[in-house]
């Protein structure tokens, strides 16, 4: 009896050994299989685009078979290696492509993991920020070696049952060869798979793309058509204005068009422009599209203010630390203006004002607030246009004043918004408490896509409502506004097919203004209409000072 007990406890043992190696090599099959069908893009992360034939399964299959024991290892593990790096960029690009409408640049978008950091910090919290980041590296430390040890794992399994491997790989070649040969698709997407081979070409050609793009750029940047245009000749047309640039925080075409969003924008656009016309203002808008969209705001900002094209860090940098002549700048350059800059979002120390041309910058931090954060958004709109006024614009006497202003109010993730009040009840922002704590909750609100669409619209009528009713109350016959959207919102608002365009209006008192602009085609009012011209946001720098230097008259004949 001891004898019999102790045989099925090894017959038991034994079987239980065979089980684990059995899930073990499930489990590696379905993780390999897995991340060489796996779509860079979540709105391709269907079932579908799982039921497919990797060639490079069977390449590396057949390999594997052929090669001797030592050999078989080194390349299992180099390749289930490279295989776990590629998914990390599949699964970085998924990320980028949903918050930023792009792929990630695997040689230029690593400094924006700092900002993805404190954008968590800012909207879920530091506990939340660390968990997330902390999430984010265990994941790009364990997935190289899981997927190693995976592919280490099958080529065993493959050794042992070579016969049936070699039958199964040509079986599977076969296949692939024919559905390739016939086009054979399963729901909308090829059954012959070279998912891991394309994302691989497609990696390689970024990389040649980006570093051939500082050369390319810096050529670019050299040439500038207003650098050495002398002081007294620019800006004539503006000169003694109060001139303000305003962006607004993902102020996007989206916004007017969308059947869903549209008409609550569209009413506080309609109102604005009437009671900018009771208060003796005029509006012409029209359309520009930004170099990014989703996010990276001071992308759009550069490209607006610089007359070039910088849709990425690395073109931001040199632009940033160059010479040339920003339309900000150009103001300072004159003499004629003091310059001030408002930027709610900046927390730190920001060199960028320099290239901007800013002899004075607010920040969160010397803005005098004191009520609390709206999740991202460090105070209300009305609360920094309210502290320009006081600490800035409702100064007379002196040189007259070019501001550029930053509102965030509308900046993701919208909630909590919040709400306009009596001028005189804003203070030193004590007063949001109350409505702070009255907000909506973000992780709420990012459970249902209608609901984030819902309060994307209300974040941009609040943004506006704050600015036209700020003009309204404290603009000047002097005044002069340009606002702008710097870009889309996220493809949860704007859908799948969205593009880059954003409104941009100029407001003035003085009609001379807009009559220097008569022939750009811009629509009367705060709203533009669908045929209003829409031009790269790039050609707006030449265009402005163009219209409003000495040759008075005609658009600037600039990139289109």
């Amino acid at each position: 009896m001891p004898f019999i007990t102790q045989l099925r406890q090894l017959l038991a043992k034994g079987t239980n050994r065979r089980r684990r190696r059995a899930v073990t090599s499930a489990l590696a099959a379905v993780l390999v299989f897995g991340a060489l069908v796996l779509p860079d893009d979540l709105l391709r992360l269907t079932p579908g685009a799982f039921v497919r034939i990797p060639v490079e399964g069977i390449a590396g299959a057949a390999l594997l078979l052929l090669l001797p024991p030592r050999p078989r290892r080194v390349v299992a593990v180099l390749a289930g290696a490279g295989l776990g790096l590629m998914t990390l960029l599949d699964l970085l690009n998924m990320g980028f492509r949903a918050v930023l409408v792009r792929p990630f640049d695997p040689v230029l978008d690593w400094g924006l993991f700092g900002d993805a950091a404190s954008f968590l910090d800012d909207s879920a919290g530091r506990t939340g920020a660390i968990a997330a980041v902390v999430g984010a590296v265990l994941v790009a430390l364990a997935l190289p070696v899981l997927m190693a040890l995976a592919v280490l794992r099958l080529s065993h399994v493959l050794a042992r049952h070579s016969s049936l491997a070699t039958r199964g790989t040509l079986v599977l070649g076969t296949a692939w060869l024919v559905s390739a040969a016939l086009g054979l698709q399963l729901a909308g997407a090829p059954l012959a798979s070279r998912t891991t081979a394309e994302h691989l070409d497609d990696r390689a050609q970024q990389v040649r793309t980006s570093l051939a793009d500082e050369r390319v750029f810096a050529a670019e940047a050299a040439t500038d058509p207003f650098g050495s245009t002398p002081p007294d000749q620019l800006l004539n047309g503006l000169r003694g204005k109060d001139v303000i640039f305003t962006f607004i925080e993902s102020y996007g075409r989206s916004a007017i068009d969308d059947p869903g969003i549209g008409p609550g924008v569209d009413k506080v656009l309609a109102d604005g422009t009437e009671q900018l016309r009771r208060a003796g203002f005029t509006a012409r808008s029209g359309w520009l599209t930004s170099s990014t969209a989703g996010g990276g705001s001071w992308l759009a900002h550069s490209t607006f203010l610089s007359g070039l094209w910088i849709n990425n860090q690395q073109r931001y940098r040199t632009v940033t630390s160059s010479d040339r002549m920003s339309l900000t700048r150009a103001f300072r350059r004159t003499g004629a203006w003091r310059t001030v800059g408002i930027m709610p979002g900046v927390s730190r120390s920001w060199p960028e004002a320099r290239f901007y041309g800013l002899d004075t910058v607010y920040d969160s931090r010397t803005l005098g607030y004191h009520g609390p954060k709206f999740s991202w958004s460090r105070m209300p709109d009305q609360y920094s246009l309210s502290a320009f006024e006081r600490l800035q614009h409702g100064k007379r006497g002196g040189k007259p004043l070019m501001s550029e202003i930053i509102l965030t109010s509308s900046h993701n993730p919208w909630a909590p918004l919040p709400k306009m009040l009596g001028w005189g009840r804003v203070g030193d922002g004590s007063v949001y408490r109350a409505v702070e704590a009255a907000g909506k909750d973000p992780k709420d609100v990012w459970q249902d896509a209608a609901r984030v669409r819902t309060e994307y619209g209300r974040a941009i009528q609040y943004s506006l409502h704050s600015l036209l009713s700020y003009v309204e109350k404290y603009g000047r016959k002097n005044t002069v506004l340009v606002f702008l959207g710097d870009h889309q919102p996220v493809p949860t608002v704007t859908g799948e097919h969205a593009g880059r365009d954003v409104p941009v209006a100029i407001v003035a008192h003085d009609p001379a203004v807009l009559r220097r602009i008569s022939d750009w085609g811009w629509q009367p009012g705060l709203r533009p209409g669908p045929k209003t011209p829409v031009w790269r946001m790039d050609t707006f720098r030449d265009r402005f000072l163009t219209a409003y230097g000495p040759r008075s008259g005609s658009a600037h004949k600039g990139k289109k």
